[in-house]
């Protein structure tokens, strides 16, 4: 495993992740589920998403990935990220460069995430820390090439990942859930929280 990669099982408890659903609850309020679509082809994302904090990670056949401070449907500002996350970036995290953006994806079904490197930020050495919701998640990490060697293990509700140092810019994503292994999230599946300091110019 890369250096940098951190797997922290069970890091929210039972009762902290209902919390932290409810917490969701109230970005929903404000900025409801969206579908992005791929850059160019238009084609949609099989994950649904919204964003919480000053800036929020979107993407469309226009504009390519990016982040913007405002909902690409109802152009309202984001809500501001719950405080359990901010607490939990400050303790694993880097306290000295907080989180700007808390990126929330919905997986339901066959809904997945291909390999990819989080590098649309302008400060790449900043950690990545994401916290998995609900149903069980297959997770893989590979290196800083497409065809370098997976490692692939199981995400659990509560989980926690870093990726920091040489594990920041590293290969991951989602190969599929396992829909039915957690009652916690109301009609299934599996909610992604992902926090990240952008380190742009244009943030608030």
């Amino acid at each position: 495993m890369l250096d940098g990669f951190r797997h922290l099982p069970a890091a929210f408890d039972h009762s902290a992740q209902r919390a932290l659903v409810a917490d969701i609850d109230a970005i929903l309020r404000r900025a409801p589920w969206y579908r992005p679509t791929m850059p160019r082809t238009g084609k949609p994302f099989s994950v649904e998403m919204t964003n919480a904090g000053p800036l929020g990670w979107v993407s469309d056949r226009e504009g390519g990935y990016r982040y913007q401070p405002t909902h690409p449907v109802t152009k309202e500002p984001w809500p501001p990220i719950p405080p359990a996350l901010i607490r939990l970036w400050n303790e694993v995290g880097e306290a000295l460069k907080p989180p700007q953006a808390c990126l929330v994806n919905l997986y339901r079904g066959r809904a997945r995430l291909g390999s990819h490197v989080d590098r649309d930020e302008a400060d790449l050495e900043a950690p990545v820390v994401s916290v998995s919701l609900g149903d069980d998640a297959i997770f893989h990490i590979g290196g800083a090439r497409r065809s370098d060697p997976k490692v692939r293990l199981r995400l659990a509700s509560g989980d926690v990942v870093v990726l920091a140092g040489a594990a920041r810019l590293a290969h991951h994503g989602i190969d599929r859930i396992e829909p039915g292994t957690s009652h916690l999230i109301v009609g299934g599946g599996r909610i992604n929280l992902t926090l990240r300091h952008v380190g742009s110019a244009a943030a608030p």
